[in-house]
């Protein structure tokens, strides 16, 4: 069974790992309603569903022709996320009167590894750096994409296209994932034009702004530097585009893989400095299970949205 870390957070008797999830699933809009499926090993081996099985109509006494539908094995490889936090002896005897240095170390690891997982989580390629996992412009299947720009060349947003790129989710996207920017500047257009935009309240009570009762879910780590080529994403850095996904979270969707979840290792005293450390680590990844789960849309400049 598949659970979100808010929800895995709610099960800890551990005051200072309850603390780490928190903090992390703080840090990400994305990391309090992604869900993690728990898996034995270090990969997790799945048969993503390509195309479904046909039906049609028959005459009485007519021969049925079976149909089945078509599958594609892939691997999600969990790798290391992690880092370890020191606290000076000197400082901690000297200072913890004040402020608890241990937490407040602990909690600034836990920030670096919420961040560095949405930065993976978006740009993530196994190809390029074997240390890390396939995030979404990695996993987007080429059947699952729409285009601002051409060439070298991106474009302004539009409200027809983002229309289509929710058309290419089935049944409908959870989520719709954009830069803080891309957000700002629908909204824009939204003000000025009739827009199926609103703003409500969030399974957590906070506002959310929707697109066609689609929620909204803002990343830091999605940047407005994309390249395109050929049309397309090519790179992180290096153009002046940014993209949006269109996203089904959950076990047989978008979803998380880790064995143990999040863990804290005390490590005791060094030997080389006076002071203590502390391990976080994580052994993660991410998977696709249908391709019809995830859709993108780049090339998206940072001028005035239009139709």
């Amino acid at each position: 069974m598949a659970l979100t870390l808010t929800e895995a957070s709610k099960l800890s008797n551990d005051v200072l790992l309850k603390g780490v999830i928190e903090t992390i699933i703080t840090e990400s809009d994305i990391l309090k309603r992604l869900p993690f499926i728990t898996i034995v090993g270090n990969s997790l081996t799945y048969n993503q569903e390509k195309t479904l099985p046909t039906a049609e109509f028959h005459e009485v006494g007519e021969n049925w022709v079976e149909s089945t539908p078509t599958f594609e094995q892939k691997t999600a490889t969990l790798k290391i996320l992690g880092g370890d936090a020191d606290v000076d002896e000197f400082l901690r005897q000297t200072r913890s009167n004040i402020q608890d240095l241990d937490a407040i170390v602990t909690q600034e690891k836990s920030k670096a590894i919420s961040r560095t997982f949405e930065d993976y989580f978006i740009y993530g390629n196994s190809a390029t750096n074997s240390k890390a996992f396939d995030g979404l412009h990695a996993l987007v299947p080429s059947g699952q994409k729409v285009h601002a720009g051409s060439g070298t060349t991106p474009a302004a947003g539009s409200v027809r296209k983002l229309k289509e790129l929710i058309r290419l989710v089935h049944p409908k996207p959870d989520y719709l994932l954009m830069s803080r920017v891309t957000r700002d500047n629908l909204s824009d257009y939204a003000e000025r034009n009739e827009s199926p935009l609103r703003i409500d309240k969030d399974e957590f009570g906070a506002p959310i702004m929707r697109f066609a009762t689609i929620p909204i879910l803002c990343t830091d780590w999605t940047t407005q530097t994309e390249a395109i080529a050929s049309g397309d994403f090519s790179a992180k850095t290096g153009g002046t585009s940014t993209s949006i996904f269109a996203a089904v979270f959950g076990e047989k969707a978008l979803a998380g893989c880790q064995n143990g979840g999040i863990t804290i290792k005390k490590l005791g005293d060094l030997e080389v400095k006076d002071a203590t450390r502390t391990r976080i680590k994580w052994y993660v990844s991410v998977a696709l299970f249908n391709t019809l789960c995830l859709a993108r849309y780049d090339g998206i400049t940072d001028a005035a949205w239009g139709a």
